[in-house]
């Protein structure tokens, strides 16, 4: 197989005109990937993803052909995809203030354009959920917000209105299936890319610890940080040192790899209701 790409987290091959879209364990943090991988990461990743793609399949199109059709070499992490022109936008959509989006807020009052109430604090429950996109920043540098206009003048009206529309309604969905596993969506970030018949479909990864922020809803209380089901806690971790979040990132002790491997796993057995088995 040829490698067409290799990115923070991803690294993306050719496969008899296909693409295999293979998930490592390596982690990244403010765009810098750091040096110690997390066991068992590309694989929750790749499986959460394709149990998503299956509760949201009413819902858009993706991008997913076979996640078993892969070499021995990737087995359970790999998934063959079709090829897409990919649109340049992510698409965040947010239910709850955290992150960047709570700087934002903090220094502007508005996220990506959108006006919200004041006196939310981190952690605060939005009034209703919000499409609040970034551009795609090449690797080694960070994505910025964009607002909706900004979108409409980059991809046309029609397929910005499009990507808003189902960002909220794949958040939506994924808040509510997540709720009966005791779990928050406080926000996620989708990629998605046109099909041979110019359609929006869903690709990349969907609603995982890499690209969402998981909450037990038991613990949830606004105005200090939320427990995370994501590698939210190591960016946390990583707040202690003395790092300019420049590369090389730190090494990870084996303490926060194990940390963060359980809440890798423990997001994907609660959410899916299955047990997990590391692919051999």
């Amino acid at each position: 197989m040829k490698l067409l790409h290799s990115g923070k987290v991803r690294d993306l091959y050719d496969l008899d005109g296909d693409l295999l879209l293979v998930a490592s364990d390596r982690l990244s943090i403010y765009d810098v990937v750091l040096p110690t991988p997390v066991p068992d990461k590309g694989a929750v990743l790749t499986q959460l993803s394709v149990w998503w793609f299956d509760q949201l399949a009413d819902l858009v199109g993706n991008h997913l052909i076979s996640a078993t059709d892969a070499p021995a070499e990737f087995a359970g992490r790999a998934l063959r995809c079709r090829r897409l022109e990919m649109l340049p936008v992510e698409c965040i959509a947010r239910g709850y203030l955290a992150g960047l989006g709570l700087k934002e807020y903090q220094r502007a009052g508005t996220v990506s354009g959108v006006a919200l109430p004041p006196g939310l604090v981190e952690g605060s429950k939005l009034p209703e959920p919000i499409f609040t996109p970034t551009t795609k920043a090449p690797v080694g540098e960070h994505d910025e917000f964009m607002t909706f206009d900004e979108v409409v003048d980059l991809v046309g009206a029609p397929r910005a209105e499009r990507l808003r529309e189902l960002a909220l309604a794949v958040s939506s969905r994924g808040a509510e299936v997540a709720a009966r596993a005791g779990i928050l969506v406080a926000d996620t970030k989708l990629e998605f890319g046109l099909d041979a018949d110019g359609e929006i479909v869903l690709a990349d990864e969907v609603l995982t610890p890499d690209s969402s922020r998981f909450w037990p809803a038991d613990d949830w209380a606004p105005g200090r940080p939320q427990f995370s089901f994501d590698k939210q806690f190591v960016r946390d971790w990583s707040a202690g040192l003395d790092w300019d979040r420049t590369p090389p990132g730190p090494a990870l002790p084996d303490d926060v790899v194990d940390a963060t491997r359980a809440r890798y796993v423990e997001v994907y057995q609660r959410l899916t209701g299955l047990d997990w088995t590391a692919p051999s």
